[in-house]
Protein backbone atom coordinates (compact mmCIF):
# COMPACT_ATOMS: atom_id res chain seq x y z
CA UNK A 1 0.00 0.00 0.00
CA UNK A 2 1.59 3.49 -1.08
CA UNK A 3 0.25 6.17 0.23
CA UNK A 4 1.13 9.54 -0.94
CA UNK A 5 0.67 13.16 0.75
CA UNK A 6 -0.85 16.08 -0.78
CA UNK A 7 -0.24 14.67 -3.98
CA UNK A 8 -2.89 16.60 -5.98
CA UNK A 9 -5.30 15.32 -8.75
CA UNK A 10 -3.05 16.78 -11.21
CA UNK A 11 0.50 16.28 -9.97
CA UNK A 12 0.11 12.44 -11.63
CA UNK A 13 1.68 12.76 -15.21
CA UNK A 14 -1.77 9.81 -15.87
CA UNK A 15 -4.18 12.52 -15.64
CA UNK A 16 -3.24 14.33 -18.78
CA UNK A 17 -1.39 17.86 -17.54
CA UNK A 18 2.13 16.35 -17.95
CA UNK A 19 3.99 19.19 -16.40
CA UNK A 20 5.21 17.00 -13.58
CA UNK A 21 6.10 13.11 -14.82
CA UNK A 22 5.05 10.43 -12.80
CA UNK A 23 6.30 7.14 -15.12
CA UNK A 24 6.01 4.69 -12.60
CA UNK A 25 3.05 5.48 -11.06
CA UNK A 26 1.50 5.58 -14.52
CA UNK A 27 2.73 2.14 -15.42
CA UNK A 28 0.50 1.40 -12.34
CA UNK A 29 -2.51 2.81 -13.65
CA UNK A 30 -1.67 0.87 -16.58
CA UNK A 31 -1.62 -2.44 -14.47
CA UNK A 32 -4.51 -2.02 -13.05
CA UNK A 33 -7.92 0.20 -12.37
CA UNK A 34 -7.73 3.75 -11.64
CA UNK A 35 -9.96 4.36 -8.78
CA UNK A 36 -12.04 7.71 -10.67
CA UNK A 37 -13.91 8.95 -7.57
CA UNK A 38 -12.01 7.63 -4.89
CA UNK A 39 -11.98 9.97 -1.59
CA UNK A 40 -9.82 10.52 1.29
CA UNK A 41 -10.24 12.81 4.42
CA UNK A 42 -9.00 16.85 3.38
CA UNK A 43 -5.99 16.31 5.89
CA UNK A 44 -3.14 13.81 7.26
CA UNK A 45 -4.23 11.97 10.59
CA UNK A 46 -7.83 11.54 9.48
CA UNK A 47 -7.13 9.70 6.30
CA UNK A 48 -5.22 7.66 7.77
CA UNK A 49 -7.31 6.66 11.00
CA UNK A 50 -10.06 5.98 8.40
CA UNK A 51 -7.81 3.62 6.19
CA UNK A 52 -6.74 1.82 9.77
CA UNK A 53 -9.87 1.39 11.19
CA UNK A 54 -12.56 1.56 8.34
CA UNK A 55 -14.38 3.95 10.65
CA UNK A 56 -15.31 7.42 9.83
CA UNK A 57 -13.25 10.04 12.12
CA UNK A 58 -16.56 11.25 13.84
CA UNK A 59 -16.31 8.12 15.63
CA UNK A 60 -13.51 8.27 17.82
CA UNK A 61 -12.46 12.33 17.62
CA UNK A 62 -9.48 12.90 14.79
CA UNK A 63 -11.67 14.91 12.87
CA UNK A 64 -10.48 18.07 13.29
CA UNK A 65 -7.06 18.42 11.72
CA UNK A 66 -3.83 16.32 12.51
CA UNK A 67 -2.00 14.97 15.16
CA UNK A 68 0.22 17.78 15.75
CA UNK A 69 4.01 17.04 18.00
CA UNK A 70 2.25 18.59 21.04
CA UNK A 71 -0.73 16.49 20.72
CA UNK A 72 -1.75 14.74 23.85
CA UNK A 73 -4.07 12.01 21.38
CA UNK A 74 -4.00 9.60 18.98
CA UNK A 75 -5.78 7.01 17.29
CA UNK A 76 -8.12 5.67 20.48
CA UNK A 77 -6.60 2.40 21.46
CA UNK A 78 -9.92 0.87 21.32
CA UNK A 79 -9.68 0.78 17.81
CA UNK A 80 -8.49 -1.94 15.89
CA UNK A 81 -6.12 -1.68 13.22
CA UNK A 82 -6.18 -2.84 9.49
CA UNK A 83 -2.98 -4.52 10.78
CA UNK A 84 -3.79 -5.99 13.50
CA UNK A 85 -6.65 -7.50 11.39
CA UNK A 86 -3.94 -8.69 8.52
CA UNK A 87 -1.60 -9.60 11.41
CA UNK A 88 -4.79 -12.74 13.05
CA UNK A 89 -4.73 -14.55 9.58
CA UNK A 90 -0.49 -15.07 9.37
CA UNK A 91 0.09 -11.47 7.28
CA UNK A 92 3.83 -10.03 8.67
CA UNK A 93 2.99 -6.12 8.43
CA UNK A 94 5.32 -3.86 8.32
CA UNK A 95 5.04 0.08 7.99
CA UNK A 96 7.91 2.11 6.65
CA UNK A 97 6.89 6.02 6.26
CA UNK A 98 5.15 8.52 8.15
CA UNK A 99 2.69 7.02 11.34
CA UNK A 100 0.95 10.49 12.32
CA UNK A 101 -1.48 8.84 13.92
CA UNK A 102 -0.12 9.63 18.05
CA UNK A 103 2.84 9.08 20.14
CA UNK A 104 2.37 10.39 23.46
CA UNK A 105 2.80 7.18 24.89
CA UNK A 106 4.58 3.87 23.52
CA UNK A 107 0.95 2.23 23.59
CA UNK A 108 0.02 4.82 20.04
CA UNK A 109 2.82 3.52 18.19
CA UNK A 110 3.04 0.94 15.54
CA UNK A 111 4.54 -1.76 17.00
CA UNK A 112 1.17 -1.52 19.62
CA UNK A 113 -1.52 -1.20 16.51
CA UNK A 114 -0.31 -4.09 14.68
CA UNK A 115 2.73 -3.96 12.83
CA UNK A 116 5.75 -6.19 13.23
CA UNK A 117 8.70 -3.60 11.63
CA UNK A 118 8.34 -0.19 11.77
CA UNK A 119 10.60 2.20 10.11
CA UNK A 120 10.48 6.06 9.60
CA UNK A 121 8.98 8.77 11.59
CA UNK A 122 5.99 9.87 13.61
CA UNK A 123 4.92 13.08 12.71
CA UNK A 124 4.59 14.86 9.76
CA UNK A 125 6.68 18.13 8.28
CA UNK A 126 9.98 17.14 9.33
CA UNK A 127 13.11 17.97 7.84
CA UNK A 128 13.97 15.78 4.74
CA UNK A 129 17.51 15.66 5.19
CA UNK A 130 18.05 16.14 8.72
CA UNK A 131 14.84 13.95 10.27
CA UNK A 132 14.41 16.80 12.82
CA UNK A 133 10.85 18.31 13.98
CA UNK A 134 10.39 20.89 15.93
CA UNK A 135 13.45 20.51 18.18
CA UNK A 136 13.15 16.60 18.36
CA UNK A 137 14.82 13.92 16.22
CA UNK A 138 12.02 12.20 14.45
CA UNK A 139 13.52 9.01 12.59
CA UNK A 140 13.25 5.71 14.18
CA UNK A 141 13.18 1.83 13.16
CA UNK A 142 11.45 -0.66 15.48
CA UNK A 143 10.21 2.03 17.37
CA UNK A 144 13.76 3.31 18.55
CA UNK A 145 15.41 5.94 17.86
CA UNK A 146 17.86 5.71 14.71
CA UNK A 147 20.29 8.36 13.12
CA UNK A 148 21.22 8.12 9.57
CA UNK A 149 22.13 10.36 6.76
CA UNK A 150 19.66 10.65 3.74
CA UNK A 151 16.76 12.28 2.02
CA UNK A 152 13.49 10.20 3.59
CA UNK A 153 12.11 9.63 0.18
CA UNK A 154 14.86 7.78 -0.41
CA UNK A 155 15.04 6.33 2.55
CA UNK A 156 11.80 5.13 3.23
CA UNK A 157 11.92 3.80 -0.66
CA UNK A 158 15.14 1.18 0.03
CA UNK A 159 13.72 0.17 3.18
CA UNK A 160 10.46 -1.08 1.78
CA UNK A 161 12.08 -2.84 -1.02
CA UNK A 162 14.76 -4.80 1.32
CA UNK A 163 11.43 -5.66 3.56
CA UNK A 164 10.13 -7.02 0.27
CA UNK A 165 13.63 -8.62 -0.71
CA UNK A 166 14.19 -10.17 3.04
CA UNK A 167 10.47 -11.44 2.90
CA UNK A 168 9.50 -15.06 2.25
CA UNK A 169 7.26 -15.15 -0.40
CA UNK A 170 5.73 -18.40 0.98
CA UNK A 171 3.72 -16.14 3.64
CA UNK A 172 1.52 -13.81 3.63
CA UNK A 173 3.34 -9.88 3.43
CA UNK A 174 1.59 -6.35 4.34
CA UNK A 175 3.87 -3.81 3.60
CA UNK A 176 2.55 -0.18 4.07
CA UNK A 177 4.17 2.80 3.00
CA UNK A 178 3.38 6.37 3.71
CA UNK A 179 5.61 8.91 2.16
CA UNK A 180 5.95 11.95 3.28
CA UNK A 181 6.25 13.34 0.15
CA UNK A 182 5.21 15.60 -1.46
CA UNK A 183 4.54 18.01 1.87
CA UNK A 184 6.12 20.96 3.21
CA UNK A 185 9.00 21.54 3.86
CA UNK A 186 9.49 22.00 0.42
CA UNK A 187 12.88 20.67 -0.19
CA UNK A 188 14.39 18.54 -3.09
CA UNK A 189 17.63 17.12 -3.69
CA UNK A 190 19.55 18.59 -6.68
CA UNK A 191 18.93 15.60 -9.09
CA UNK A 192 15.51 15.84 -8.79
CA UNK A 193 15.72 19.97 -9.55
CA UNK A 194 17.43 19.83 -12.55
CA UNK A 195 14.64 16.80 -14.11
CA UNK A 196 12.21 19.57 -13.26
CA UNK A 197 13.64 22.81 -14.88
CA UNK A 198 11.46 23.47 -16.87
CA UNK A 199 8.68 24.70 -14.28
CA UNK A 200 9.57 28.09 -13.58
CA UNK A 201 8.13 28.70 -10.32
CA UNK A 202 10.78 27.89 -7.64
CA UNK A 203 8.06 26.43 -5.33
CA UNK A 204 6.65 24.55 -8.19
CA UNK A 205 9.66 22.83 -9.52
CA UNK A 206 10.73 22.36 -6.08
CA UNK A 207 7.07 20.32 -4.99
CA UNK A 208 7.36 18.70 -8.88
CA UNK A 209 11.31 17.61 -7.88
CA UNK A 210 9.79 15.93 -4.82
CA UNK A 211 7.05 14.17 -6.81
CA UNK A 212 9.35 12.82 -9.15
CA UNK A 213 11.63 11.72 -6.36
CA UNK A 214 8.85 9.99 -4.56
CA UNK A 215 8.14 8.31 -8.10
CA UNK A 216 10.96 6.87 -8.06
CA UNK A 217 10.89 5.22 -4.87
CA UNK A 218 7.54 4.06 -5.97
CA UNK A 219 9.72 2.62 -8.98
CA UNK A 220 12.34 0.73 -6.41
CA UNK A 221 9.14 -0.73 -4.55
CA UNK A 222 7.44 -1.88 -7.37
CA UNK A 223 10.67 -3.60 -8.89
CA UNK A 224 11.67 -5.04 -5.58
CA UNK A 225 8.27 -6.41 -5.83
CA UNK A 226 7.96 -7.93 -9.21
CA UNK A 227 11.34 -9.28 -8.61
CA UNK A 228 10.92 -11.19 -5.62
CA UNK A 229 7.13 -11.72 -5.51
CA UNK A 230 4.53 -13.17 -7.93
CA UNK A 231 2.86 -10.36 -9.69
CA UNK A 232 -0.55 -12.82 -9.58
CA UNK A 233 -0.36 -12.86 -5.88
CA UNK A 234 0.66 -9.13 -5.74
CA UNK A 235 -2.15 -6.38 -4.78
CA UNK A 236 -0.85 -2.87 -4.93
CA UNK A 237 -2.99 0.02 -3.71
CA UNK A 238 -1.98 3.81 -4.74
CA UNK A 239 -2.99 7.11 -3.46
CA UNK A 240 -3.09 10.41 -1.56
CA UNK A 241 -4.40 11.26 1.75
CA UNK A 242 -6.13 14.46 0.24
CA UNK A 243 -5.74 16.97 -2.29
CA UNK A 244 -3.06 19.19 -3.02
CA UNK A 245 -1.35 22.08 -1.91
CA UNK A 246 -3.34 25.18 -4.21
CA UNK A 247 -0.04 27.14 -4.12
CA UNK A 248 2.28 24.62 -5.07
CA UNK A 249 0.20 21.05 -6.43
CA UNK A 250 -2.70 20.94 -9.03
CA UNK A 251 -5.73 19.45 -8.96
CA UNK A 252 -6.62 19.83 -12.16
CA UNK A 253 -10.02 21.68 -12.66
CA UNK A 254 -11.51 20.32 -9.22
CA UNK A 255 -12.43 23.01 -6.89
CA UNK A 256 -10.28 24.44 -4.18
CA UNK A 257 -7.51 21.94 -2.67
CA UNK A 258 -6.00 20.23 0.42
CA UNK A 259 -8.20 21.32 3.93
CA UNK A 260 -11.46 21.91 2.40
CA UNK A 261 -14.46 19.49 1.72
CA UNK A 262 -14.56 20.26 -2.07
CA UNK A 263 -13.68 18.19 -4.77
CA UNK A 264 -10.10 18.94 -4.86
CA UNK A 265 -9.82 18.43 -1.34
CA UNK A 266 -10.79 15.00 -0.97
CA UNK A 267 -10.16 13.14 -4.49
CA UNK A 268 -7.33 11.53 -5.20
CA UNK A 269 -5.16 10.12 -7.63
CA UNK A 270 -6.00 6.00 -7.05
CA UNK A 271 -4.62 2.63 -8.36
CA UNK A 272 -5.53 -0.67 -7.91
CA UNK A 273 -3.19 -3.19 -9.22
CA UNK A 274 -3.30 -6.78 -9.08
CA UNK A 275 -1.96 -8.88 -12.41
CA UNK A 276 -4.69 -11.15 -13.60
CA UNK A 277 -7.38 -10.04 -10.96
CA UNK A 278 -7.89 -6.27 -11.42
CA UNK A 279 -8.50 -5.68 -15.67
CA UNK A 280 -5.58 -3.49 -16.77
CA UNK A 281 -6.32 -0.05 -17.92
CA UNK A 282 -9.67 -0.41 -16.55
CA UNK A 283 -11.85 2.93 -14.80
CA UNK A 284 -13.83 2.83 -11.51
CA UNK A 285 -16.25 5.44 -11.53
CA UNK A 286 -18.39 4.64 -8.90
CA UNK A 287 -17.61 6.57 -5.77
CA UNK A 288 -15.73 5.39 -2.76
CA UNK A 289 -14.00 6.18 -0.15
CA UNK A 290 -10.61 5.43 1.99
CA UNK A 291 -13.00 3.76 4.74
CA UNK A 292 -13.60 1.05 2.81
CA UNK A 293 -9.94 -0.41 1.87
CA UNK A 294 -10.22 -2.03 5.61
CA UNK A 295 -13.37 -4.27 4.84
CA UNK A 296 -12.22 -4.77 1.31
CA UNK A 297 -8.60 -6.19 1.97
CA UNK A 298 -9.44 -7.90 4.97
CA UNK A 299 -12.27 -9.54 2.80
CA UNK A 300 -9.29 -10.72 0.77
CA UNK A 301 -7.44 -11.77 3.17
CA UNK A 302 -9.78 -14.09 4.21
CA UNK A 303 -10.02 -12.32 7.68
CA UNK A 304 -13.34 -11.19 9.43
CA UNK A 305 -12.92 -7.60 10.78
CA UNK A 306 -10.97 -7.39 13.69
CA UNK A 307 -13.01 -4.58 14.62
CA UNK A 308 -15.52 -5.02 17.29
CA UNK A 309 -17.07 -1.43 16.50
CA UNK A 310 -19.36 -0.79 13.73
CA UNK A 311 -18.00 -0.50 10.25
CA UNK A 312 -18.53 2.57 7.75
CA UNK A 313 -16.46 1.13 4.92
CA UNK A 314 -17.98 -1.36 2.47
CA UNK A 315 -16.63 -4.01 0.38
CA UNK A 316 -15.25 -2.49 -2.43
CA UNK A 317 -14.57 -5.51 -4.20
CA UNK A 318 -17.39 -6.38 -6.56
CA UNK A 319 -17.32 -2.60 -7.35
CA UNK A 320 -13.42 -2.82 -8.17
CA UNK A 321 -13.23 -6.24 -9.85
CA UNK A 322 -17.10 -6.46 -11.81
CA UNK A 323 -17.99 -3.24 -12.11
CA UNK A 324 -20.65 -3.09 -9.38
CA UNK A 325 -22.40 0.05 -8.38
CA UNK A 326 -20.85 1.71 -5.42
CA UNK A 327 -21.75 -0.09 -2.00
CA UNK A 328 -22.61 3.57 0.07
CA UNK A 329 -26.05 4.52 0.44
CA UNK A 330 -23.66 7.98 1.31
CA UNK A 331 -20.16 9.17 1.97
CA UNK A 332 -19.37 11.35 4.44
CA UNK A 333 -16.25 13.58 3.39
CA UNK A 334 -16.00 15.19 7.13
CA UNK A 335 -17.87 16.52 10.12
CA UNK A 336 -16.73 19.06 12.52
CA UNK A 337 -18.78 21.29 14.92
CA UNK A 338 -17.66 24.07 12.76
CA UNK A 339 -18.30 22.68 9.06
CA UNK A 340 -19.21 19.21 7.11
CA UNK A 341 -19.88 17.51 3.99
CA UNK A 342 -21.89 14.23 2.42
CA UNK A 343 -22.44 12.55 -0.43
CA UNK A 344 -25.70 10.96 -1.39
CA UNK A 345 -25.66 9.24 -5.27
CA UNK A 346 -24.47 12.26 -7.27
CA UNK A 347 -25.55 15.16 -4.79
CA UNK A 348 -23.29 16.42 -2.36
CA UNK A 349 -23.65 19.06 0.20
CA UNK A 350 -21.32 21.15 1.69
CA UNK A 351 -21.56 23.04 5.01
CA UNK A 352 -19.73 25.97 5.36
CA UNK A 353 -17.37 25.33 2.95
CA UNK A 354 -15.20 27.88 3.27
CA UNK A 355 -14.08 26.61 6.55
CA UNK A 356 -10.47 24.59 6.94
CA UNK A 357 -9.93 21.22 8.23
CA UNK A 358 -8.10 22.64 11.29
CA UNK A 359 -11.14 24.76 11.81
CA UNK A 360 -11.59 25.75 15.87
CA UNK A 361 -13.58 27.72 16.05
CA UNK A 362 -16.49 28.54 13.68
CA UNK A 363 -15.63 30.62 10.50
CA UNK A 364 -17.52 34.04 8.83
CA UNK A 365 -21.51 33.43 7.67
CA UNK A 366 -22.87 30.28 7.94
CA UNK A 367 -23.32 28.97 4.23
CA UNK A 368 -24.81 25.53 2.37
CA UNK A 369 -23.76 24.44 -1.33
CA UNK A 370 -25.90 21.82 -3.08
CA UNK A 371 -24.00 20.08 -6.44
CA UNK A 372 -24.98 17.73 -9.06
CA UNK A 373 -21.58 15.83 -9.50
CA UNK A 374 -23.23 14.28 -12.63
CA UNK A 375 -23.21 17.19 -14.50
CA UNK A 376 -21.01 19.61 -11.86
CA UNK A 377 -17.81 17.78 -10.81
CA UNK A 378 -16.23 21.55 -10.90
CA UNK A 379 -19.00 22.50 -8.31
CA UNK A 380 -19.63 25.86 -9.98
CA UNK A 381 -23.55 25.64 -9.09
CA UNK A 382 -24.91 25.67 -5.91
CA UNK A 383 -28.69 24.29 -6.39
CA UNK A 384 -29.95 24.29 -2.94
CA UNK A 385 -32.68 26.95 -3.45
CA UNK A 386 -33.42 25.00 -6.62
CA UNK A 387 -33.91 21.34 -4.98
CA UNK A 388 -34.75 22.16 -1.29
CA UNK A 389 -35.97 18.37 -1.05
CA UNK A 390 -32.47 16.99 -1.86
CA UNK A 391 -31.07 20.30 -0.02
CA UNK A 392 -33.58 18.64 3.03
CA UNK A 393 -32.79 15.06 2.48
CA UNK A 394 -28.96 15.42 2.67
CA UNK A 395 -29.12 17.70 5.51
CA UNK A 396 -31.77 15.50 7.57
CA UNK A 397 -28.43 12.89 6.65
CA UNK A 398 -25.32 15.33 7.77
CA UNK A 399 -27.32 15.87 10.97
CA UNK A 400 -28.15 12.58 11.89
CA UNK A 401 -24.36 11.76 11.60
CA UNK A 402 -23.44 14.92 13.63
CA UNK A 403 -25.75 13.57 16.64
CA UNK A 404 -23.34 10.32 16.32
CA UNK A 405 -19.94 12.25 16.47
CA UNK A 406 -17.85 11.94 19.37
CA UNK A 407 -16.50 15.57 20.52
CA UNK A 408 -12.93 16.47 18.80
CA UNK A 409 -9.49 16.43 20.39
CA UNK A 410 -8.30 19.41 19.33
CA UNK A 411 -4.54 20.51 20.26
CA UNK A 412 -3.37 23.84 20.26
CA UNK A 413 -2.83 25.33 16.76
CA UNK A 414 0.44 26.66 17.46
CA UNK A 415 3.51 24.75 19.51
CA UNK A 416 3.05 26.08 23.28
CA UNK A 417 5.92 28.05 24.66
CA UNK A 418 6.83 25.16 27.54
CA UNK A 419 7.01 22.26 24.36
CA UNK A 420 9.41 19.83 24.53
CA UNK A 421 10.18 16.74 21.96
CA UNK A 422 8.74 13.91 23.70
CA UNK A 423 11.23 11.23 25.09
CA UNK A 424 9.98 8.94 23.33
CA UNK A 425 10.83 10.90 19.83
CA UNK A 426 14.79 10.44 20.87
CA UNK A 427 17.27 13.24 21.26
CA UNK A 428 19.78 14.75 19.61
CA UNK A 429 22.98 13.06 19.72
Amino acid sequence: MLLADDLGWGDVSYHGEGEIATPHIDRLAARGAQLDQFYSQPVCSPTRAALMTGRYPIRYGMQCGVVKPWASHGLSLDEQTLADGLKAVGYTTAVAGKWHLGHVTADYLPLQRGFDLQYGHYNGALDYFTHDRDGGHDWHRNDQPVYEEGYTTDLVGHEAAKIIEAHDPEKPLFLYVPFNAPHTPLQATEAHLERNAHIKDKNRRTFAAMVTNMDDAIGTIVGAADKHLSRENTLIVFFSDNGGIVRFGSNGKLRDGKGTLYEGGVRVPAIMTWEGTVKAGDVVEAPLHVVDLYPTLLGLAGSSPTQALPLDGRDAWPTISQGKQSPHEFILYNLTPFHGAIRMGDWKLVHNGQAGANASTATGEESWELFDLSVDPYEKDDLSLKQPEVFRKLKTKLTELSGEAVAPHIAPSSIPKKFSPPVIWGCFS
